[in-house]
C-alpha cells in the first residue's frame, strides 16, 4: 500500500511533521512514544522557530538512524540550516521541499551521481535549454553539503557523488547599468532611494551593510563599518560626492531619527532580526515599476554592486571596494562586466 500523500501546506515540513490549524505537531514513530510523553502525536509548536527549538531538544532522545535521505536532510536542517545567517536560512531552507519530494525516501547508500544527474536534467529550464537553473544548482549544493555532514558524523563512510558530478553553472549575470541609465533612473525614485543608490555606488556597499549603516558609524574620517560577508572592518573616507551622499540620506529620514541612516517611518531598521527587508523590497519594486515605465531596463541592487566593480580602473582597485580577499575569483567572473579595452599593436 503506498504512503498517502501529504497535505500541501506539510510537504515542505520536515517528516512526520504536521501543521494543523496554525499548530505544528510531530507523529511520533511507533513504539518511541515513551521519548515523547507517552504520545503518538506530539505538539511541537505554534511557529516555525519554537517547533525547531522543541524537536531538537527531543530528537537527541530519539534512538531511531538517520537511515533515509529524508532523516539526512531532517537532520541536516536542524543541525546546520538553524545555526546558518538568516538569508543562508532561508536559502537552504527554500531548497528541501524540493529535495525531499524527489529523494526522501531513497536509502542513504543508494544514491549514484546518476541519480544528481537525472534529478539536474529534470530542473532544466526548458525555454532556454540550459542544463541547471540557479535554483536547481543550489539545491544539489545543499544534497552535497548535506552528505558531508552526514559522512563527518560518521552515519555513512564515504561521499557518494563528490568530485563525480560536474555541472554546467548557469551563466554569470551580464546586465551592465550604464552612468546614463543610472542618471535617468535617479529622476524616478524617492529621495531615500536616491540616496540609497548615490552611496551604494560610491562604496558598493552590499544591501544588508548598506541598511544597516547606523548613524554612529558616520565618523570624522569616514564611513567605518564591519562587514557582514567576511567580518572585514573597512573605512570608506570621505570625499565630497560621498559626503552629499549621506547628507541626502539624512534629509530623506529627517522626519523620524532612528538609529540607522537609512529608517522606515516609525523610525525602524529595514532589515530585520531573521534578515527580511520587506518594507525596502517594497520600495525598491515601486522603484522598478517607474523605471521600466520609462523605458529603462529593469535592474537589480546587484548589478549596482557590479557596475562599482566594472568601473574600478583596475581587477585589483574593484576587490579592494567590494572588500573582497586579494586573488578571489568572483571579481571578475561576476563583477567585472565592461568589455576590456585593448590598444591594438601599433
Amino acid at each position: 500500500m503506498s504512503p498517502r500523500k501529504r497535505n500541501g501546506e506539510n510537504r515542505p515540513l520536515p517528516r512526520r511533521w504536521r501543521l494543523r490549524r496554525g499548530v505544528y505537531w510531530y507523529r511520533v514513530p511507533p513504539g518511541l512514544e515513551h521519548l515523547w510523553d507517552g504520545k503518538k502525536e506530539f505538539m511541537l509548536g505554534k511557529s516555525m522557530a519554537e517547533a525547531y527549538r522543541t524537536w531538537a531538544e527531543r530528537i537527541d532522545r530519539d534512538p531511531s538512524e538517520v537511515q533515509t535521505i529524508g532523516d539526512l536532510l531532517n537532520r541536516y536542517e536542524l543541525e546546520v540550516i538553524e545555526a546558518d545567517k538568516p538569508a543562508t536560512k532561508r536559502s537552504k531552507r527554500d531548497c528541501l521541499p524540493m529535495l525531499r519530494a524527489v529523494f526522501a525516501d531513497m536509502g542513504l547508500n543508494a544514491l549514484r551521481p546518476t541519480h544528481v544527474y537525472q534529478y539536474a536534467d529534470k530542473r532544466r529550464n526548458r525555454k532556454t535549454g540550459k542544463k541547471v537553473t540557479h535554483a536547481a544548482q543550489r539545491e544539489i549544493e545543499v544534497l552535497r553539503h548535506a552528505f558531508t555532514k552526514a559522512v563527518e558524523w560518521g552515519v555513512i563512510d564515504r561521499h557518494p557523488f563528490k568530485a563525480e558530478v560536474r555541472l554546467t553553472k548557469p551563466p554569470a549575470r551580464t546586465r551592465y547599468v550604464t552612468d546614463q541609465e543610472l542618471s535617468a533612473s535617479m529622476q524616478h525614485a524617492p529621495l531615500m532611494v536616491q540616496a540609497y543608490l548615490a552611496i551604494k555606488f560610491l562604496t558598493g556597499l552590499r544591501r544588508k551593510d548598506l541598511l544597516t549603516l547606523r548613524r554612529a558609524d558616520i565618523t570624522d574620517d569616514g564611513i567605518c563599518i564591519t562587514t557582514s560577508k567576511n567580518g572585514r572592518g573597512v573605512v570608506f573616507e570621505w570625499s565630497d560626492e560621498l559626503r552629499a551622499a549621506v547628507e541626502l540620506a539624512k534629509r530623506s529620514s529627517a522626519k523620524v531619527y532612528g538609529l540607522t541612516l537609512f529608517a522606515t517611518r516609525r523610525g525602524e531598521p529595514y532589515v530585520k532580526a531573521d534578515g527580511s527587508a520587506n518594507a525596502w523590497d517594497s520600495l525598491w519594486q515601486r522603484f522598478m515599476a517607474k523605471v521600466v515605465a520609462a523605458g529603462i531596463e529593469r535592474f537589480t541592487e546587484h548589478d549596482i554592486r557590479a557596475k562599482v566593480g566594472s568601473d574600478a580602473e583596475s581587477i585589483e582597485r574593484a576587490r579592494e571596494i567590494l572588500t573582497h580577499a586579494p586573488g578571489s575569483t568572483i571579481t571578475d567572473r561576476v563583477y567585472r562586466r565592461k568589455p576590456d579595452r585593448v590598444r591594438p599593436l601599433r
